[in-house]
């Protein structure tokens, strides 16, 4: 249940009973008219702007408007008080019973608490990580993992139909050079100094054990072979190796994918779907020969100063347009790119969201014209760029990884803090924004660690169980009506300031969700944890607010509740965010 959803449904009933606006009900937009939490708390529980919004179509001032709709409000039983504040905005108190009503639906529901329907079960596709299969994933990889891992767990919540999707980048010129730097180590394996590696190759040791297993695969039968022999038995089990690395990297970041596609897929059967591709666009007016002149700055890869043919991108908001086929007639990255595009929406998708490095700005224009020309406007594409991670040891940098050669690796930061520390923290600014991770303070068990901070929330509420059982050694737990024993004894302020936090989780779904910004639910879980803590400690020195009472059974067996709610959405939350919800900690 939305508490604000219900209280826009009331404010808008109570308006439709309003004579001036029975008279000029077509003329006004009820869509404007919101609900949501005061911006300071003691002013009531729920604000509406309705007078502000109607006021003018309506040719009344909002103070009086206002005043002629708080009259209908009063009428609503649920309603304790209401006001006019400023220049017309409506603050509401709601009632004790309300509030209760709430809480046991609240516990009724759990773990469903929250969830929603806004998607109405529309699918939507989430890239992310992508990395080229050349080596382990790095730092820089981990934020986009969690960010996209994050986003889709909450689009999966709100009631979407989600597909995380990794694109494996094999077939590009990375790849060859993957196979000769593999190729080097499968020589060094069987025995040759191979000396410092050549520039241009990749130095990680990571690619040590792949060269062993050749040898023990092959023997020595690859070096007799000229490259255009070994190169592509090499590349089919680099690949697979890079990406079984990858896989494993993954799992240790609590990462999973539904789908892994391949991007060789787009060049097999002599290129056949960027050939559809590329005629399908042909057939609605995009393509054309031609000559690009230079880009200002650094020349791409793929730019010629020759005839090619090109995507008129700049018809569908592209700063210029692209080039497919080059002038020898080889498909360009771009290429794959739009088959890509094309492969996602044939399969259903009309939103595909992707998680991209701060890097890869320069893609955002291109991408989005490539989602207007493919689906003639019929799909929603969304660029989410991840910014740089800066790493810090008690403020100061942290040095590069052996292992990897010339970066820090996502497991050697997992491995030293936790997975669950790494995805709080990726989640604990907006993506958009620099981070800094200090594996010092993600450790600290202190209020100061967002991760710990939430997590210690939940294990606290677990523990507020285990010490009912101690004090009423016969209570059966499993067998309460926690929902039912709430009703009428949950009053004090202080409970029910905790349950109007609790009461802003489904609102904060929803509009994460609309914005696709996982990071509201970190902030959120860390605003509910510090209510929780907050609440727990005023019972140290006010007796009768702590949730056990072992003179009091049916006071404290109604705590319980309000402690089971806690602990559903903190746990809820903490899914969505991909973190664990511990039980003890210590």
């Amino acid at each position: 249940m939305n508490l604000f959803t219900d209280f826009e449904v009331r404010i808008k009933n109570a308006l439709e009973q309003i004579d001036i606006v029975k008279e000029k009900r077509s003329e006004l937009d009820f869509g404007r008219v919101g609900v949501e939490p005061p911006r300071d708390a003691s002013h009531g529980d729920v604000a509406t702007n309705a007078a502000m919004v109607l006021s003018k179509p309506l040719g009344t001032n909002p103070r009086a408007l206002a005043e002629i709709i708080i009259t209908k409000l009063k009428e609503d039983a649920d309603v304790a008080e209401v006001s006019v504040a400023g220049p017309g905005f409506i603050n509401i108190r709601l009632s004790v019973g309300y509030w209760q009503r709430l809480l046991a639906t609240m516990i009724s529901e759990g773990q469903n608490f929250g969830r929603s329907t806004l998607g109405a079960g529309q699918k939507v596709n989430v890239e992310y990580v992508s990395a080229n299969p050349t080596g382990p994933m790095h730092v820089g990889h981990c934020r986009g993992a969690v960010v996209g891992d994050a986003l889709a767990n909450l689009l999966g919540f709100a009631g979407y139909d989600v597909t995380k999707e990794y694109y494996i980048n094999d077939a590009g010129s990375q790849i060859d050079v993957l196979a000769r730097s593999v190729f080097l180590r499968y020589r060094e394996a069987l025995g040759e100094q191979v000396g410092d590696i050549p520039a241009g190759l990749y130095p990680g040791d990571y690619l040590v054990p792949v060269g062993e297993a050749l040898a023990k695969e092959f023997g020595t039968k690859l070096r007799g072979m000229p490259e255009d022999q070994w190169l592509p038995i090499i590349k089919e089990r680099a690949i697979d190796a890079m990406m079984a690395m990858i896989r494993s990297d993954l799992e240790a970041l609590n990462v999973h994918h539904d789908v892994f596609f391949s991007e060789r897929t787009l060049h097999a059967n002599g290129a056949a779907l960027i050939r559809t591709a590329i005629n399908d666009l042909t057939f609605k007016g995009y393509v054309y020969k031609g000559a690009l002149p230079p880009p200002k700055g650094q020349l791409p890869e793929d730019w010629e100063d020759r005839e090619q043919t090109l995507f008129r991108s700049t018809e569908v908001g592209d700063d210029i347009d692209r080039p497919l086929i080059k002038s020898d007639g080889s498909y360009t990255y771009f290429a794959a790119d739009v088959a890509y595009f094309k492969n996602k929406f044939d399969r259903g998708f009309n939103e595909m969201i992707y998680i991209l490095g701060a890097d890869h700005g320069g893609y955002v224009k291109r991408l989005e014209a490539v989602a207007r020309g493919v689906s003639d406007g019929q799909a929603k594409l969304t660029v989410l760029l991840c910014q740089l991670v800066k790493l810090f040891r008690n403020g100061e940098p942290v040095k590069m990884s052996k292992r990897s050669g010339d970066f820090v690796t996502l497991r050697d930061v997992v491995e030293e803090v936790g997975r669950d520390s790494v995805r709080f923290m990726m989640l604990y600014r907006k993506n958009s924004e620099p981070l800094d991770f200090d594996f010092a303070k993600v450790t600290e068990q202190s209020r100061d660690n967002p991760v710990f901070y939430v997590q210690y929330a939940h294990a606290r509420c677990m523990s507020v169980f285990r010490q009912a059982k101690e004090a009423f050694p016969d209570l059966d737990i499993a067998s309460l009506d926690l929902a039912k024993a709430v009703s009428g004894t949950i009053s004090d302020p202080a409970e029910l300031q905790l349950i109007a936090k609790i009461a802003e989780f489904p609102r904060i779904v929803e509009a994460a969700a609309q914005s696709q910004e996982p990071h509201r639910i970190a902030f959120y879980l860390y605003d509910l944890a510090s209510s929780f803590h907050g609440h727990w400690n005023k019972g140290k020195d006010l007796p009768e607010l702590r949730f056990v009472n072992d003179k009091n059974r049916e006071l404290s067996i109604a705590r319980l509740g309000l402690v089971h709610a806690v602990a559903s959405v903190l746990k809820s939350g903490l899914g969505i965010t991909g973190t664990a919800a511990p039980d003890e900690m210590r």
